[in-house]
């Protein structure tokens, strides 16, 4: 009798843990976010700051709603930039959804992370802010700046509780 009080006991004890880690588990949340720069510009009037993509930028833009087509975003994120709008766009309109513009002289990093925690995130920057978002989002810093001919970065990262995983793809 003695054993099978200690069976139970020890049974139930075990099931009673395995529940609290399933339970622990099953709450954690999958966050991912995907990086790109925006696509080539037109760089014909090297006065211009604000420039639209070019035939090919717009081309690669469009490519992207192809490359990205089984992703379900929840968010897309971009600069006011024409070159910027008009990568996300494409992307955005296959999604239906409306692009959240954010400015990075105000951008609160840890603020972002949570209102996009549990969220399939687009993020659409420039040459010298991608890898630098990639790297916030990792903790380390893994990625260089894009070098300024360089259109073809993915960064994926994708954080589940503690857990941090994190790739580039080179799209061309």
């Amino acid at each position: 009798m003695k054993k099978l009080l200690l069976f139970f006991f020890i049974s139930s004890s075990f099931f009673s843990i395995y529940s609290q880690n399933h339970t622990e588990k099953a709450s954690e949340v999958t966050t991912t976010y995907y990086l790109i720069r925006h696509s080539e510009k037109d760089a014909s009037n090297s006065s211009d700051r604000n420039p639209n993509l070019s035939e090919i930028g717009m081309q690669r833009a469009n490519s992207w709603v192809t490359i990205l087509k089984e992703i379900e975003f929840d968010a897309i994120y971009s600069t006011n930039y024409n070159r910027t709008l008009q990568t996300a766009k494409p992307i955005a309109d296959s999604n239906q959804l409306e692009i959240i513009k954010y400015d990075l002289s105000t951008f609160n990093f840890d603020d972002f992370k949570e209102s996009t925690k549990g969220k399939t995130v687009l993020v659409v920057g420039h040459s010298n802010t991608t890898a630098s978002f990639a790297n916030s989002f990792i903790d380390k810093n893994e990625y260089a700046q894009i070098k300024e001919s360089n259109y073809a970065n993915l960064y994926i990262i994708t954080i589940t509780g503690d857990t941090v995983t994190h790739s580039l793809l080179k799209i061309n």
